[in-house]
């Protein structure tokens, strides 16, 4: 069958999967100041949004983009690892089984964090957790870092670049296997929503350096 350039991914779930990723990676930096709290939990509230969205778009969106077409059983995980141990990876068009189990890694493990932050943010249920987000965000980080690695691997072992397949929605694929929406609007509102999250931890964080500037100038 003959592969060519096809598209994938439609805009929401690029979008969903690079704001994601800024997104935690904002959290991840602004956890231990106390100047860019507001920053943190609004980072926070923008993961726990856009995975809400992407769990909707797994039941509704797009071929490819759909749970459906990349929650693999044990076996085919098994037999998509020998094949890529043996030198002849299979190949699919979406996300491979490896692939989808990370998916569905950074899903669970990314709502997990964010509702124990929340709940750590409204003090309930104490120390216990505040020592439950720090972890699953260590947790969550390290599945990151093993999840790019696994990323780059595959565009070797495949021949072809997955970042830029996430950037361009396009990949290598049979001209049937292609989607025929990009739902642009729909991506347009998951970047305006997000926006307007991350927007009101950036004046909250403005506001509070501010006091504090005020404050040390007054005590000058």
């Amino acid at each position: 069958m003959t592969q060519r350039k096809i598209l994938v991914w439609d805009v929401p779930t690029r979008l969903f999967h690079w704001l994601l990723a800024l997104s935690f990676l904002g959290a991840l930096v602004t956890a231990d100041s106390e100047r860019l709290r507001a920053l943190h939990v609004a980072a926070g509230y923008a993961c726990v949004a856009l995975i809400l969205f992407r769990l909707v778009w797994g039941l509704v969106g797009t071929r490819h983009a759909r749970f459906r077409s990349f929650l693999y059983g044990p076996r085919e995980i098994v037999g998509y690892l020998r094949s890529v141990a043996a030198g002849s990876p299979r190949h699919y068009v979406g996300h491979n089984p490896v692939g989808g189990v990370a998916v569905v890694l950074l899903l669970g493990l990314g709502l997990a964090t964010g509702l124990s932050g929340w709940a750590t943010l409204n003090e309930i249920g104490g120390d216990a957790f505040e020592d439950l987000h720090e972890g699953l965000a260590v947790v969550m980080a390290a599945v990151v870092c093993v999840h790019v690695v696994g990323v780059i691997a595959s565009s070797l072992v495949h021949r072809e670049n997955l970042v830029v397949g996430m950037v361009t929605g396009r990949k290598q694929g049979p001209r049937g296997a292609a989607i025929g929406r990009r739902c642009v609007w729909i991506g347009a509102v998951v970047l305006l929503v997000t926006a307007a999250v991350w927007s009101t931890g950036i004046a909250g964080s403005l506001r509070v350096s501010s006091a504090s500037a005020s404050g040390h100038g007054e005590s000058d």
